[in-house]
């Protein structure tokens, strides 16, 4: 099986005297994308993730603590006095049928279409260069593998399984996600607006009168009423939200019936919402009850329908000071050219759920959070798509380890050094700043 070989960036060329040792860092990370990749695991499924990501940071050095909030994951690797960093990874891959064609893809009805795979290797990889630097620096860094990203529950799950309690404040929590951007490159927000939106899951349950297909007047069609529920929904976004605020709502799912002579019970509807603002997606939900119990009336259903929020994640905004320390420290890195704005994603994250957003599970208000997008793409890659790669999420979304593997360890790692002691940059710039 050919498998890509990782590059050995040359130490002159990282601005950072600590990030000298991330080419010998990259076979272990690679190693542990590969098998990761291969054998993805759905949300709350990660036990064989979770474990390979524990023995990697285990051998690392690090104090590792499993099971936390599930399956997740945490280590610790403690360096004398100073801040506490966290760096967030995801264990979790989507229920996708791969089809990349990749000599290493999984064949298991599952797929690292997100870039966790990538992310995960990425933070051993982050931590095995502090390791190997950890005279350059004090404090103690905090690596996080988070079970149900996908889902949205399982920062919650480790924020209510004691996470801060049990490990301590941190002063700043980091986390960066695959992109289709080019490799090498990093993407930041903007103070001035979220860099993912707010988001909500609702499952709803429509009750009708199951009948025979031959008498569908003695009976109520929950499949007519979910149609019209589902048209409906639409004129939220189209007739209710003002163009210059961004809604998206999506009906993913929809389940009913058993046979086509049959008019069934009930019919369920799995609906998405996400919008730039809390206040948007709370307007937003309460049309969606609106729209769901009218129809349910028009249709004379026997019963109320059932409006359940399965998961709901808060916008997230990057810490202003954090972020700047951060991207000043990619900047020195990359080069200028290559750290570029991210505009606002209605893609959805629990990533704040570590932050002010989550203090009534954790208690801190002011805890900072820096989130930026790294890029995955080869330049043949990048070339080859004219720049409209598979995005996150399709079946065909393909990062390029050989390329995208080493600048995410360095920007991970040259981001938890901005936030460590005793840390400041003594190197070479790489755009002549």
């Amino acid at each position: 099986m050919n498998q890509p070989e990782p590059p050995t960036p040359a130490a002159s060329a990282l601005p950072h005297p600590a990030l000298a040792s991330a080419g010998e860092a990259l076979r272990p990370a690679l190693t542990l994308y590969l098998d990761v990749h291969r054998n993805p695991e759905p949300s709350g499924e990660e036990r064989r993730t979770a474990a390979l990501f524990a023995d990697r940071l285990a051998a690392l050095g690090l104090a590792v603590t499993r099971g936390v909030g599930g399956h997740g994951v945490v280590g610790v690797l403690r360096n004398g006095d100073g801040p506490r960093v966290y760096l967030r990874a995801e264990l979790d891959a989507l229920p996708l049928e791969e089809r990349t064609g990749l000599p290493y893809a999984s064949g298991n009805g599952a797929m690292h279409a997100c870039g966790h795979d990538l992310h995960l290797a990425a933070a051993t990889g982050a931590a095995d260069v502090l390791g190997r630097a950890a005279g350059r620096w004090r404090g103690t860094l905090v690596v996080l593998g988070q079970p149900a990203e996908e889902t949205l529950t399982g920062a919650r799950a480790m924020l209510e399984d004691g996470l801060y309690e049990r490990f301590g404040r941190p002063d700043v929590v980091l986390a960066q996600h695959a992109a289709p951007l080019p490799s090498g490159m990093v993407a930041h927000g903007t103070p001035y607006a979220p860099m993912t939106a707010a988001s909500a899951a609702l499952d709803v349950v429509l009750h009708g009168r199951g009948g025979h297909a031959g008498t569908p007047h003695l009976a109520v069609d929950p499949v007519v009423t979910a149609a019209a529920v589902i048209t409906r929904l639409q004129t939220i976004v189209s007739r209710e939200t003002a163009p210059a605020d961004q809604l998206a709502l999506t009906v993913g799912t929809l389940r009913a019936g058993t046979a086509v002579n049959v008019v069934p019970d009930t019919a369920r509807l799995g609906i998405g919402l996400r919008a730039l603002t809390d206040a948007s997606l709370d307007r937003a939900l309460a049309a969606v009850e609106r729209v769901v119990r009218a129809e349910c009336a028009a249709s004379a259903c026997p019963r109320e329908p059932e409006i359940r929020t399965v998961s709901r994640a808060p916008a997230l905004w990057g810490d202003p000071a954090a972020t700047r320390a951060v991207r000043a420290a990619h900047t020195r890195l990359c080069g200028s050219a290559r750290v570029a704005d991210w505009p606002p994603s209605l893609a959805s994250e629990d990533f704040p759920l570590y932050g002010g957003a989550g203090a009534a599970l954790h208690g801190e208000k002011d805890v900072p959070l820096v989130y930026w997008m790294v890029g995955t793409a080869s330049p043949r890659q990048w070339a080859a798509s004219a720049g409209r790669l598979p995005p996150n999420h399709s079946p065909l979304f393909a990062p390029d380890p050989r390329t995208a593997l080493e600048p995410a360890v360095t920007a991970l790692a040259a981001a938890a050094l901005s936030g460590l002691a005793g840390a400041e940059d003594s190197g070479p710039r790489t755009d002549g700043e």
